[in-house]
């Protein structure tokens, strides 16, 4: 148990278990799986997104553990990184039965070409989170010079993130990846924020 990083890396922990049963058979004979005995698990958090979002946040994992676990993801290919063998990743959604016995199981599959499936594609893709565009220092600095702040340049930005915490992630401003710091848009709107406020700071500013 890894308590703070369960929510990181559960998917791995599951490939890791599911190569080792897979392995075992392999190398000794199906008899000596452990998938005879060992079939399920229980768990006591409702499946939802809400629920699973408030049992950790980034700021209970260290933040050069969280470098680390991204740059190990960015070293892989899309087919390493994509393999049920490096991580196990399921799609979840709650079933509402409407008649007695039809809910008997808690996991039940679908084909995927079916009409469920494809409506269930809809939903998921509709939810799913994009990777968000990530801006160094001089990208951010470019945006705002190019909408007319040019007076705010490094001194400006290094006091205002300083001021704000911004580095901090659980503020959600950015993020490290191998040991450099990325803006997401929601720093380049603080910036932006910042400099609107500050307007008669800058003669140059076009109106």
């Amino acid at each position: 148990m890894t308590l703070n990083l369960d929510n990181w890396l559960s998917g791995r922990y599951q490939a890791c278990a599911i190569n080792y049963n897979k392995y075992v058979k392999q190398i000794f004979g199906s008899k000596y799986g452990l998938d005879q005995h060992l079939t399920y698990s229980l768990q006591f958090i409702e499946l939802s997104r809400d629920q699973v979002a408030g049992v950790m946040t980034e700021e209970d994992v260290p933040r050069r553990l969280r470098a680390y676990i991204a740059e190990f993801d960015e070293s892989l290919t899309e087919e390493e990184y994509n393999s049920p063998q490096y991580a196990i990743r399921l799609l979840f959604t709650r079933k509402e039965a409407n008649r007695k016995g039809q809910a008997d199981s808690v996991f039940e599959f679908i084909d995927p070409n079916s009409e469920a499936a494809r409506e269930l594609d809809k939903q998921y893709w509709f939810k799913k989170e994009v990777e968000r565009p990530k801006y160094l220092r001089k990208d951010v600095l470019d945006i705002v010079h190019k909408e007319g702040f040019k007076i705010f340049g490094p001194f400006q930005h290094t006091r205002l993130w300083r001021k704000m915490d911004a580095k901090n992630p659980g503020k959600g401003f950015g993020t490290e990846v191998r040991g450099t710091w990325y803006w997401y848009d929601r720093w380049i709107d603080e910036v932006r924020k910042h400099c609107e406020g500050n307007v008669h700071l800058d003669t140059d500013v076009k109106k």
